[in-house]
């Protein structure tokens, strides 16, 4: 399998393609068997998808509030997320059909529910997502699944990607990749910050670096190739002028398919037997326009940026009590879950710098707790 050849880096002048369905779908299985046909015929070669048990992602006053949005498909966030996603036997199907048509299939496992039900489906790697990322319980059991991983950075800080790596390392779980990623939609030229890839390269050098782009146009993605990334992942749909808030920033069948072509075309060309190009050298082969100019910027640290808040704020994952806990209680791992919370509380990475702390309040199960709880 070519993902497992470059998670090896026995072989690192090809890309491994992914088609983000996500929820992009609509709802509905014989649309998302249509994406996936329109994925194979574009040249991916895999699709994925997000997994989610709603109980286990979300708290019951996320799923509860109301949603007001032209993309919404049901009054509250939870009828919402409830029509979009697929139960495990459609899973099944939509994993057979790929099957049947040669593409990988995949998700994202958004919680520790779902992540059980992907192992199970015997996918070729699980996909961690951004808001998950700083979760490092979910990725301390995925790490000992024996499955390769793909994990995205989005909306963390270097400290986050930091851990990530050194909860790979005590597993003893190399067959992993991190992508370099803004979780911000559409992500503007300016804040794509590619020269992240060689960053990452270069500071992690056993591990392979990949990118999922948000951005507009296929560009950008082409130009962190020429950076580095041997794993690119697009969000990718059947037409942009869909309801939902995913379509815009997604790819088209004939962007995805030109992306795919392009890749191909630097690989004949042997211009990927040379993993990390300049700034310079990118834009001498790409031509030079003015977003990949800006994409390839010079940044000297890994940030969370100001365009990711509203990300990081809205579907981060914060850290609730698993059961009424009073005022006075010293807190335990097992006093603790970690969510999307509505109100968010103290962010996920910092789940095990609260463990041994005594409560100054009480917290109710399933609600978030806050820096004026400790």
């Amino acid at each position: 399998m070519l993902l497992l050849d470059i998670l090896s880096k026995d072989i690192c002048n090809k890309v491994y393609i992914i088609a983000e369905i996500g929820q992009n779908h609509q709802g509905s299985v014989e649309t998302a068997k249509q994406m996936i046909l329109a994925a194979k015929n574009a040249g991916c070669h895999c699709v994925k998808f997000q997994k989610s048990d709603l109980q286990a992602k979300f708290t019951r006053s996320a799923l509860n509030r109301r949603y007001i949005s032209e993309h919404a498909w049901g009054s509250t966030y939870g009828e919402h997320k409830e029509y979009l996603e697929f139960s495990e036997q459609q899973y099944k199907e939509l994993q057979d059909y790929s099957k049947e048509i040669q593409i990988d299939f995949t998700a994202s496992a958004m919680d520790e529910r779902s992540l059980d039900f992907l192992a199970a489906l015997n996918v070729p790697f699980i996909k961690i997502g951004s808001g998950d990322a700083n979760n490092f319980p979910l990725l301390m059991k995925a790490a000992t699944l024996g499955i390769p991983l793909v994990i995205s950075t989005g909306m963390q800080s270097l400290e986050t990607v930091d851990r990530i790596v050194q909860i790979m390392e005590e597993a003893g779980h190399k067959q992993y990749a991190l992508l370099h990623c803004v979780s911000s939609y559409p992500t503007e030229a300016k804040d794509c910050n590619l020269r992240l890839i060689p960053f990452l390269k270069k500071r992690y050098a056993n591990v392979t670096i990949g990118y999922s782009g948000h951005e507009l146009g296929i560009s950008i993605t082409k130009a962190a190739v020429l950076s580095g990334a041997r794993i690119i992942e697009r969000h990718f749909t059947l037409d942009k002028n869909q309801k939902g808030s995913d379509h815009r920033c997604s790819l088209e069948p004939s962007e995805l398919a030109a992306l795919v072509k392009d890749v191909e075309q630097l690989q004949r060309e042997n211009i990927l037997l040379k993993e990390v190009y300049t700034p310079s050298a990118i834009i001498d082969i790409l031509g030079n326009t003015m977003e990949v100019e800006q994409a390839l910027a010079d940044v000297q640290q890994k940030l969370i940026l100001s365009c990711e808040l509203p990300c990081r704020h809205k579907l981060g994952k914060s850290i609730v009590a698993a059961r009424k806990l009073e005022k006075g209680h010293q807190l335990q791992e097992a006093d603790l879950l970690i969510k999307v919370s509505e109100p968010p509380g103290i962010f996920a990475e910092r789940y095990y710098d609260i463990i041994g702390v005594k409560l100054t309040s009480s917290v109710d199960e399933d609600e978030p707790i806050t820096e004026n709880n400790i």
